[in-house]
């Protein structure tokens, strides 16, 4: 089939949603003038190496918000914020802190999520993360749409749990297995298994 985004797809659930899978969860975690946020967002990845950068988007608003949700609208105050990645061990408190909250409810007491203090930022992030990512923001900036807005941005600061370093000394989420957004309602994925190719 093929499709013009703008005319509809005629199926039951938009495919957009599905086709660019898995990806990271980069649950996000702020703090600005009302208080403490932590919420998950599925457009999320790493864009660069030296120095390490990374960049999310947020999709939809809330009426207490304006045009946007209260990760961007608290990253615009501060400039800053971390990136938690949860194994499949805290899927279910990532999960919970997908509600929607009025602004200023703090999403680590609202869901039972253990919080602890960064580093280099001024910031909350989820104490038992597999990783956790201090990030001075670089952009914040729309994107075509309404309540579309991508962050982009510099980690300055890297907490790796200590069960997450394999003997061979890497990073590695194996023995508990990664976890990534599969699109529709409420499609994950669970990564145990990975397999290794050489550029040529």
């Amino acid at each position: 089939m093929f499709y013009r985004p703008e005319n509809g797809h005629g199926l039951p659930h938009n495919p957009w949603n599905a086709i660019v899978a898995p990806r990271p969860i980069g649950w996000i975690s702020t703090r600005g003038r009302q208080g403490d946020n932590l919420a998950p967002y599925s457009f999320f990845n790493a864009t660069a190496y030296v120095p390490p950068q990374v960049m999310f988007a947020s999709t939809g608003s809330k009426d207490d918000r304006g045009s946007t949700k209260d990760s961007v609208a608290q990253i615009a105050e501060s400039r800053v914020f971390c990136v938690n990645i949860a194994d499949y061990g805290l899927k279910d408190a990532m999960n919970a802190s997908t509600k929607i909250y009025p602004a200023g409810v703090n999403e680590f007491e609202a869901a039972g999520i253990a919080a602890a203090e960064c580093d280099t930022i001024d910031c909350p992030r989820v104490a038992g993360a597999a990783a956790a990512l201090e990030c001075r923001a670089t952009r914040v900036m729309r994107q075509a749409g309404e309540a579309n807005w991508l962050v982009l941005g510099v980690v300055t600061g890297i907490h790796i749990r200590d069960d997450c370093i394999n003997e061979q000394g890497l990073f590695d989420l194996r023995a508990t297995g990664w976890i990534g957004r599969m699109g529709y309602r409420g499609d994950y994925a669970h990564v145990t298994e990975t397999f290794e190719m050489i550029r040529p």
